[in-house]
């Protein structure tokens, strides 16, 4: 009996239930282990990976199981298009051709069949659409790459057979939803968009008011039936049978439902979190749980639990900040932000990200930003051709997503070509050097612009940085030397070559930010590598347009005897001239990045 399980059942449902609720369980793990063989081989916690995907075996006894080596790119299923190939046999291509050796995890964003929202409105968990591939095709990719999955958890389609269920009044499917009287107050209910939260449908026993978070198409789940856990448990051991290694679990902090709560970040919530932390531990370990959790800084770091929940929890305010920050050339936000970001715990690590699927967040920016600051931002990212997208609150609507392409948002067409792709290039490099596992967003990877005829056809603001794209016509400019793909891409495989390379850039190695002027952005990164030996990493990255200068002492670096740096990027050594109090400067050229590495020795 896994007592941890049991407790977290019998705290969602009650003693009997809960009980009852944990039998049911141990059967469904039961049948799973038989299908299985009789055990998990599991490609983390066995350490199988393929070398070309830089494998190697996982640490055990509670560490993380991730390295400096380690790097995800995010991409939809159907990225790539060639007819009559389907696109995850193209995805398969594209990631051997370009990707093998620099990056080991590919997130595949929902692939299953879906009625709306780009995927994350399922109509069949357990299917992939047809038109991209088979699950042949997914576990192809889970042999060369980790594979990170979304548990779309808290809603799924109108068009789902559950709901279809619910529609008809069959046993169990009414009890798989909320419905509510019209005239129930859900104004105390936190908002994340502005349609209103109650969507009437017609069903066998008249009208129903259901539950409806995000969209009229997207109907939320019950999870006070104790049979949509185990509904959803089920889905997820067989995305393991598939391959998935790392899972997401989309939109969780809204999945406990209670009138008179704010409906997110429930306690129960959390019991859901650590259930499935505990189910995975047991069942396969060294998979990893990574929580998207679009809220302040504060809140979203909550799901770490006390290192029971998420493995990895999204860094959401970076997006936000380093954008402010090569908006205005100043990193002091930058700065004064990372400071306040404490190491999360043994075993634990941050998920970095400056571009995805969705928008950049401006939440997680509110009480770090200013006010001025925040419309200077939105104001920018109006005139570089984005969107800014809303969210009803008690005192009206106010922006809480910003709709661009990342380099578009980064980089103005004012700026000289080349200087426009070292500015992203700086950008990208700021979040490769930090502390964490990096996530690399396929249009980013790829230089991908503004979308902006796709938001006119769909009216969905979203879709700016969600092309799909000819997979003859990439391939070609990422081989044709001097096109902006090609330069982006060649950069970015440059800093991935580096940093698996180096290992003070370990998810959980020693970061410090030290001080320079605004428009420098300085990071040491420090990782022990023999007996009072440590490598030290000197990352600085120029954020402005013009010339930069940046001085730093010997003391501050804890350097030794030899006093030089090798550029881990160019592999150029680097001896600085050194003033007679210790400190030496550099001048650095428009958007120039040194990742400067060196001995260090700790005192006795």
């Amino acid at each position: 009996m896994n007592r941890k399980i049991l407790d977290l059942l019998q705290y969602l449902y009650g003693p009997s239930v809960g009980r009852e609720t944990y039998r049911t369980l141990e059967t469904h793990l039961d049948r799973w282990r038989k299908e299985e063989g009789g055990g998990y081989n599991g490609a983390i916690a066995e350490g199988k990976r393929s070398e070309a995907a830089g494998g190697h075996a996982a640490s055990r006894n509670g560490e993380f199981p991730l390295s400096e080596r380690d790097s995800i790119v995010i991409t939809y299923g159907d990225q790539f298009q060639k007819p009559p190939v389907k696109p995850l046999e193209l995805l398969l291509e594209f990631s051997r051709i370009f990707l093998e050796g620099t990056v080991t995890g590919i997130h595949i964003l929902p692939f299953f069949p879906f009625s709306s929202d780009d995927g994350f409105s399922v109509i069949d968990y357990r299917q992939v659409v047809p038109a991209w591939g088979s699950w042949e095709d997914i576990q192809a990719l889970s042999r060369s790459f980790l594979l990170m999955a979304d548990l779309v958890l808290n809603h799924c389609s109108v068009q789902h057979p559950w709901f279809q269920g619910f529609l008809e009044g069959k046993d169990p499917y009414t009890r798989y939803f909320l419905s509510l009287s019209p005239e129930t107050d859900v104004s105390g209910v936190f908002r994340p968009r502005t349609h209103p939260l109650l969507t009437r449908f017609s069903t066998q026993q008249g009208d129903r008011w259901v539950w409806t978070t995000f969209s009229a198409d997207q109907v939320d789940l019950n999870y006070g039936e104790p049979e949509v856990l185990l509904e959803m448990i089920d889905i997820l051991l067989f995305y393991l049978r598939m391959g998935v290694r790392i899972f997401r679990l989309d939109a969780v902090a809204y999945l406990w439902k209670e009138l008179g709560t704010p409906c997110i970040h429930h306690p129960k919530t959390h019991a859901v979190v650590k259930l499935l932390r505990a189910l995975l531990d047991e069942v396969a370990p060294g998979t990893l749980l990574i929580t998207e959790t679009n809220v302040p800084h504060r809140e979203n770091i909550s799901y770490f639990g006390e290192g029971d929940e998420a493995h990895l929890v999204y860094q959401f305010a970076l997006p936000p900040l380093l954008l402010d920050a090569f908006l205005r050339a100043d990193s002091r936000h930058l700065q004064e932000w990372f400071l306040t970001v404490q190491a999360p715990g043994e075993g634990l690590s941050f998920f970095n990200f400056a571009a995805s699927h969705d928008g950049i967040g401006v939440l997680p920016a509110q009480g770090i930003l200013s006010e001025d600051e925040l419309e200077g931002m939105i104001r920018a990212v109006e005139e570089r051709g984005g969107y800014v997208s809303y969210k009803s609150t008690p005192q009206g609507e106010i922006p809480y997503e910003l709709n661009i392409n990342y380099f578009s948002g980064i980089a103005e067409t004012t700026l000289s070509e080349e200087l426009r792709v070292r500015k992203f290039l700086a950008s990208q490099a700021i979040l490769l050097a930090l502390p964490g596992v990096p996530g690399i967003y396929i249009h980013s990877l790829i230089g991908s612009e503004n979308d902006r005829r796709a938001v006119e056809e769909s009216g969905i603001k979203r879709r700016i940085n969600r092309a799909k794209l000819s997979y003859d016509r990439v391939q070609d400019e990422l081989s044709t030397p001097g096109t902006i793909r090609e330069q982006i891409f060649s950069g970015f495989e440059g800093l991935l070559r580096a940093r698996v390379q180096e290992p003070a850039f370990h998810p959980l190695a020693e970061a410090r930010v030290l001080p320079t002027p605004k428009e420098v952005f300085s990071l040491l990164r420090v990782r022990r590598t023999q007996e009072r030996e440590k490598r030290g990493v000197l990352c600085i990255t120029n954020l402005y347009h013009k010339p930069a200068e940046a001085s730093f002492s010997a003391a501050d670096l804890r350097m030794g005897e030899e006093r030089y740096f090798t550029d881990i990027i160019t592999g150029d050594v680097f001896y600085p001239t050194w003033e007679t109090n210790a400190r030496f400067s550099l001048e650095l050229e428009p958007f120039e990045v040194l990742w400067l590495s060196y001995k260090r020795k700790e005192p006795r």
